[in-house]
C-alpha cells in the first residue's frame, strides 16, 4: 500500500508515535511524553495537533505490512532535512525512556533509526545519555 510522503513535523510525530508501539504496548507515560514534546518544543510550533492522530494511524497501518518498519524508516529518512535527523533520534530516545525501562525491541527500533539517519555513533551516545539523565527518578532504583 503506497503512503503520502510526510513533513518534517509528521516524520518526528512518527518516529515517537513508533517507539512507543514497536513492543504493541503503548504506556500513558509514552504517551504523555509524546503530547508533552509537541506542546513545548519550538520544531512544533504552528503543527497541527489533529495531525498526530492521522501519524499514528499510518503508523499503525505500516507495522501491519511486512516490510511497514523499512518503509516507515524510508518515509522519515526523506521527510527530514539533515539538521532534524538527530532531533528525531533524540525525541524517540525521549519517548522510549519515559516508561523508565527501554526493551529489545525499543533498542532494535533505535538502532535501525540511528543507522538510517546516518547519526554518528558518538553524538547517538550523547543523546542516549542524555534521555536517561532527564528520565531519572528522584530515588534510585
Amino acid at each position: 500500500m503506497p503512503f503520502k510522503p510526510l513533513n518534517p513535523q509528521d516524520a518526528l510525530v512518527a518516529v515517537m508515535v513508533a517507539v512507543s508501539a514497536v513492543d504493541q504496548n503503548m504506556t500513558d507515560s509514552e504517551l504523555a511524553s509524546i503530547s508533552a514534546i509537541i506542546d513545548i518544543l519550538p520544531v512544533f510550533h504552528n503543527y497541527d495537533r489533529g495531525r498526530t492522530g492521522t501519524v499514528a494511524n499510518m503508523v499503525a497501518d505500516l507495522f501491519e505490512e511486512e516490510d511497514g518498519l523499512d518503509a516507515l524508516l524510508g518515509l522519515v529518512e526523506h521527510a527530514l532535512p539533515d539538521h532534524l535527523r538527530e532531533t528525531a533520534y533524540a525525541l524517540a530516545c525521549d519517548v522510549a525512556a519515559a516508561d523508565k525501562r527501554v526493551n529489545m525491541y525499543e533498542l532494535r527500533f533505535l538502532e535501525m533509526l540511528r543507522d538510517d539517519l546516518r547519526v554518528g555513533r558518538l553524538a547517538a551516545a550523547a543523546i542516549e545519555r542524555g534521555a536517561r539523565a532527564r528520565h531519572q527518578l528522584l530515588t534510585a532504583r
